[in-house]
């Protein structure tokens, strides 16, 4: 009777209930939790077994359950909230890499002729694409082939890429460390460290924004929110900032994510500060600060320059919706509130004929937005239409010739950007 039940609650759970996987991810676990002590009960009391069975059944799976935590360790969780266990005698992390000392130059490689630069948080434009890469279209002919592998410390930091140097983030022990590859061997040109370190169980371990370089400088954002500026060359360091210090906020729950945009003289961030201090500018050639905007906590997003309606505006999915902001002072220009509860992380993406896009995941969705001017100049968004058939929990998304493209909580999705 009980195993009919669990089964029928099963089918339930992956037909009828929730409304993306997560919930019927955690509802599974509840159902085998519930039904595995509904069966110890019964064999204790209820199996008519003899009372040595009896005991024995209940004894050998109170001894399975303390072997578990013996054996494992929980790693975190998939997007899905699925545990990920490993053995307890897994190799750790990564230690430090403060032994290694730059060389000032990158080593010397065989020649490659590079085509794209990728210096930002997903490309040169923030759009997610690059411009005429050169690719081999038939890999039959011409397979791909790996020129090297090397180890690196967990994160979740994408990289960025700028002629023969590939720089990203990773945790080194208790130390968060910007490490700087060659691009065409894997070998470390450099590396910078510092004490920082965020983990838990359902967020992961590490720092999780992809580095910005502009010129012959770095910016990083580190987990916890430390903003480093750093010398493209040598890694030296050069100016840092603790954004949640330095703007009365606090680190979200699941790490500080925001990648850096640099604009003319300024990198700007998304600190989370309630007054006046959500969206902040420090001057890029010194750290001093220069402007903050709008009141809202932050989100997972990162910040992006464009144009609507005739009016340059940096593009923000903040904690409680969209916002846009004047990039020379910081001044909020309009707002468009989004459903909470959950994390904002995908970055707005900007259409043809001033029109935004907006989306995010458990169960929510996407809604294309229109930005006009009133009477007055000033600036609103409108709804044109909404589509619960692209949620982009963590992902971002692409457009291009008319249509967009992105992951809808794990299932790889086009929509008409017309209609959605």
């Amino acid at each position: 009777m009980i195993l009919l039940l669990a089964a029928g609650a099963l089918i339930w759970v992956w037909t009828s209930y929730g409304q993306h996987r997560q919930d019927q991810n955690v509802a599974t676990a509840n159902v085998i939790i519930i039904a595995f002590v509904l069966l110890l009960l019964w064999c204790l009391f209820f199996s008519r077994l003899r009372w040595k069975v009896r005991l024995g059944a209940f004894a050998l799976a109170l001894g399975l359950i303390g072997l578990v935590p013996l054996l494992f360790r929980l790693h975190g969780v998939t997007g899905d909230l699925v545990p990920i266990l490993e053995w307890r005698w897994k190799n750790k992390p990564l230690a430090s890499l403060a032994s290694v000392t730059s060389s000032g130059s990158a080593p010397t490689t065989h020649a490659i002729q590079l085509t794209n630069d990728y210096p930002q948080f997903l490309g040169p434009h923030r759009n997610g694409t690059v411009e005429a890469p050169r690719l081999a279209r038939d890999w039959k002919l011409h397979p791909p082939q790996r020129l090297w592998l090397q180890p690196v410390g967990l994160a979740w930091s994408g990289f960025a890429v700028v002629g023969n140097r590939a720089i990203t983030q990773e945790q080194r022990g208790d130390n968060e460390t910007v490490v700087c590859y060659d691009l065409l061997s894997g070998a470390v040109v450099w590396s910078y460290a510092y004490a920082a370190h965020y983990q838990s169980s359902l967020a992961g371990e590490g720092p999780r924004a992809t580095p910005t370089v502009a010129g012959e400088r770095l910016y990083t954002l580190g987990s916890t929110g430390i903003l480093n500026c750093l010398d493209l060359q040598s890694g030296q360091l050069i100016w840092s900032k603790d954004i949640v210090q330095d703007n009365y906020s606090h680190t979200n729950e699941w790490g500080i994510s925001c990648s850096p945009l640099v604009l003319n003289e300024l990198v700007i961030v998304s600190a989370g500060g309630r007054n006046g201090r959500s969206l902040v500018a420090y001057r890029a050639a010194t750290g001093e600060f220069v402007w903050g905007g709008g009141t809202d906590g932050a989100g997972y997003s990162s910040p992006r320059l464009t144009t609507l309606a005739g009016v340059p505006q940096i593009l923000i999915f903040n904690d409680g919706g969209v916002r846009a902001h004047d990039p020379a002072d910081g001044k909020v220009l309009w707002k468009y509130p989004w459903r909470g509860g959950h994390p904002h992380v995908s970055t707005p993406l900007v259409l043809p004929n001033d029109r935004v896009l907006v989306s995010s995941g458990y169960g929510v969705g996407s809604e294309l937005l229109q930005i006009k001017k009133d009477s007055e100049g000033n600036l609103n968004a409108s709804q044109i239409w909404k589509s619960n058939r692209l949620k982009a929990k963590f992902t971002n998304l692409v457009y291009r010739d008319g249509f967009i493209y992105g992951l809808d909580d794990g299932i790889m999705i086009c929509l008409d950007a017309s209609n959605g």
